[in-house]
């Protein structure tokens, strides 16, 4: 029973065998003939694909360079008013609020004057005084000196009536003892006075001079109560715009008490920070020639025009101004400011602008250079990160060249070495092409010529 089985069992085996072998012959003869089928893909010719590119030719020329900065404008003169006497507050202008316009002349305001015109009175009255006590010792110096001469007289008149009584007494015998004593009596008086009077009129040139330093030390004094009467009352130095004010009447105030800004908007500066490569190779200095102070610092600047815009208006027209000076050169960020002036005429600009050039704004301002010679002025997007420029050779193939860099300038680029009069630059924006590829120029422009 057992071996039936196991014969049975090995009939299914090889069945199964046989039909799998039927089953894989089966499908590789279908394989065979469904590739016998299919037929072969028509030969294509690799042909070569040019890059579609846009082209200028570049020609150099001369283009003035202009320095952008930007800085704030501020009032050249700026005040700030303290009062130099104390007192109280008797009287401020109508307007005296920040922002208000006060003429040059008005009062601003002024201190209560009372104790400073009595002062005035009471120096006038010691000048006076001291004037007449100088007139006084002149005048008894005119007479006094009359008496010197009289008593000189005298004294003289006194030694020869005594030498007379003295030779008819001693010699003569004539007279008595008492007589000649009298007349040398008289003599001795006469001298003394006329002594105390030389003396007195010695004296007197040093008493008026004394006078004189007492009288000029009470002018002073009326000097000083003058002028501290005049500063009881404080006037605009010009046509000044109120900045800060905090000043009111009947306060009291003392002197060094910073009470009022005051702006002169008359002219405005603007202080701009440029970069030291840029103020070295293109700002305008005077010649060595032109500039005579024995200084170590910078030339003087040429006074060029300067166009200002400000920031929050770039579309309308600029306002003028005139370079001035060097400020500064700051060490840690290499730079240079330069102070770019601007007057009140030019600041209210021209035109139906509706706003001026006033203390505050942050604007841009453009400084004409020096002249670039001989330059070629590309699109920024013609020059690469590596400065490196795509060129079309004559066959119609990519070149690639290295140029240096003498300026970026907004949208353009000025390339003084690598090129030459004539070349094709590539202006399209080109990423890691290959050399010497095949181009389709779409067209060629010609670089305009410079405008001044």
């Amino acid at each position: 029973m057992n071996s039936t089985e196991k014969k049975r069992q090995n009939k299914h085996v090889m069945i199964r065998i046989v039909i799998c072998t039927l089953i894989l012959i089966v499908g590789w003869v279908g394989m065979k003939g469904l590739a016998s089928l299919k037929q072969p893909p028509a030969e294509v010719k690799a042909e070569e694909r040019p890059i579609r590119v846009q082209a200028m030719a570049a020609q150099p020329g001369d283009y003035p360079v202009a320095i952008t900065g930007y800085g704030e404008a501020r009032a050249l003169t700026v005040v700030t008013i303290a009062p130099e006497v104390a007192g109280r507050v008797v009287y401020t202008h109508p307007t005296l609020k920040a922002g208000q316009i006060i003429p040059a002349g008005d009062v601003i305001f002024r201190i209560d004057p009372a104790d400073y015109e009595a002062g005035l009175q009471e120096a006038r009255a010691v000048v006076a005084q001291w004037q007449n006590t100088v007139a006084r010792l002149k005048k008894q110096f005119a007479i006094d000196s009359q008496r010197l001469k009289t008593l000189e007289r005298n004294t003289q008149l006194a030694r020869t009536e005594f030498d007379r009584t003295r030779q008819l007494f001693e010699v003569d015998r004539v007279g008595t003892r008492s007589g000649m004593d009298q007349a040398e009596r008289t003599y001795n008086t006469t001298s003394d006075q006329a002594d105390q009077m030389a003396q007195a009129v010695s004296l007197y040139p040093l008493q008026i001079k004394e006078a004189q330093s007492t009288l000029a030390s009470a002018a002073a004094r009326l000097s000083m109560a003058e002028t501290s009467l005049s500063r009881c009352t404080v006037k605009a130095p010009f046509d000044a715009r109120i900045k800060s004010v905090s000043i009111e009447a009947g306060q009291y105030v003392s002197p060094g008490q910073n009470v009022l800004t005051l702006a002169d908007d008359a002219v405005l500066e603007i202080q701009v920070s440029l970069d030291s490569r840029d103020a070295r190779s293109w700002l305008q200095f005077e010649s060595p020639a032109n500039d005579r102070l024995p200084t170590a610092w910078f030339a003087t600047l040429k006074p060029v025009e300067c166009a200002i815009r400000w920031t929050e208006d770039k579309t309308g027209s600029p306002w003028i101004g005139i370079l001035n000076r060097v400020v500064k050169f700051d060490q840690q960020t290499r730079t240079l400011t330069v102070a770019i002036r601007v007057t009140a005429d030019s600041a209210k600009g021209k035109g139906n602008r509706v706003l001026p050039l006033v203390e505050g704004m942050f604007c841009t301002v453009d400084i004409p250079g020096r002249t670039m010679r001989d330059v070629y002025r590309l699109p920024r997007q013609a020059v690469s990160f590596e400065n490196r420029i795509y060129l079309a050779s004559a066959e119609g193939r990519l070149k690639t060249v290295d140029v240096t860099v003498a300026r970026i300038e907004g949208e353009f680029v000025f390339v003084d070495q690598g090129l030459n009069p004539g070349d094709t630059v590539i202006l399209t924006r080109l990423i890691d092409p290959l050399e010497n590829a095949l181009l389709d120029i779409a067209g060629t422009t010609v670089a305009k010529e410079p405008t001044s």
